[in-house]
């Protein structure tokens, strides 16, 4: 029978994770002629979660967990499970419900029978969402969709069933600075798209905060794009030819009405808006100098404290490459 490993990260998830647990056993349990490895990644909780799964691990064997030394992040809890994953299909989700496990059966079916590669999830509302919120969601698919090659589906969740192969091309992808939207779509694949309605949590509170979010978009715009370096160049260009016509209209108004150029005032608000100009093309600059400084570190993307993983090698149980 063909393994599938369900991978999910958590954060705090103490409340969530039980009820996850029940609704997700009672999907899997519908599922014939399927194996399953349950891999939980404790993405440096704070409260009980790290007890509650290993509870679970106690009273059921396929549950395995990881957990790290600290706070790294939901990209590399994702990256983290893919990792040690073993099954011949691999499912990515969270463990507040708001992605539902009744969906597994159909995206089994369309990699098993249906010969795609992947199956990946969007939402089609954003009812329940800040208004503010959904505008900039919305905005930024648009943007990013406009001046990058990889293709983001609006609303795409992380929540993605994938074979053996393309686990293996994203895992071969080995940036420190990831942005699993962009690779997802970056690595290719036939995938076949899911649609649902937007879930609230079924329990806790969201770690994503608006600014959390903005910091994480700007993230995947750098990962993906070059533009806004092309951006800072035609700003710089704008603001040149801005000077320039403003140094012939003073010349010409002083050599026909013998008009010098009027008080501090005005020559403070250009030098205010050259300099704006200038820290802002430089920050570009630096967003990209700083990824590229991560990236020569070559720090590992996580450190894990503990796990209930087998001594053996988890790189010895990939199965093929997709170089094969």
């Amino acid at each position: 029978m063909k393994l599938l490993s369900v991978i999910v990260p958590c954060f705090n998830e103490e409340q969530a994770l039980p009820l996850f647990y029940q609704e997700l056993t009672r999907v899997l349990a519908g599922i014939k002629n399927y194996r399953f490895e349950l891999i939980f990644v404790d993405d440096g909780s704070r409260d009980r979660t790290l007890d509650i799964l290993k509870e679970l691990a106690g009273g059921d064997r396929r549950v395995r967990y990881l957990s790290f030394s600290r706070n790294f992040g939901k990209e590399a809890a994702i990256y983290a499970g893919l990792e040690h994953s073993t099954g011949d299909y691999v499912v990515l989700m969270d463990a507040d419900l708001q992605d539902p496990p009744s969906l597994l059966p159909d995206m089994l079916r369309a990699l098993d029978t249906e010969g795609y590669d992947s199956a990946a999830t969007r939402r089609v509302t954003r009812q329940g969402e800040p208004p503010v919120r959904s505008f900039f969601a919305r905005l930024f698919y648009k943007l990013i969709n406009r001046i990058s090659d990889v293709e983001i589906m609006d609303g795409a969740r992380d929540y993605r069933m994938m074979t053996r192969k393309m686990t293996n091309a994203v895992l071969d992808l080995k940036e420190y600075n990831r942005f699993s939207k962009g690779i997802f779509g970056w690595v290719g694949f036939r995938t076949r798209w899911f649609a649902y309605e937007n879930r609230n949590r079924v329990a806790g509170e969201t770690k994503w905060s608006f600014w959390k979010l903005l910091a994480y978009s700007i993230e995947g715009i750098i990962a993906f794009s070059t533009a806004p370096l092309s951006i800072a160049i035609f700003v710089g260009l704008l603001c040149f030819g801005l000077a320039f016509a403003m140094i012939l209209f003073i010349v010409i108004k002083t050599l026909l009405f013998g008009d010098p150029v009027g008080g501090w005032p005005s020559l403070t608000c250009i030098v205010l808006l050259v300099g704006g100009v200038q820290l802002f093309c430089t920050g570009i600059i630096g967003k990209y100098l700083s990824k590229t400084y991560l990236e020569t570190k070559n720090r590992p993307k996580y450190i894990l404290r503990e796990d209930n993983l087998e001594a053996a090698d988890h790189n010895s149980n990939r199965k093929e490459s997709c170089h094969a």
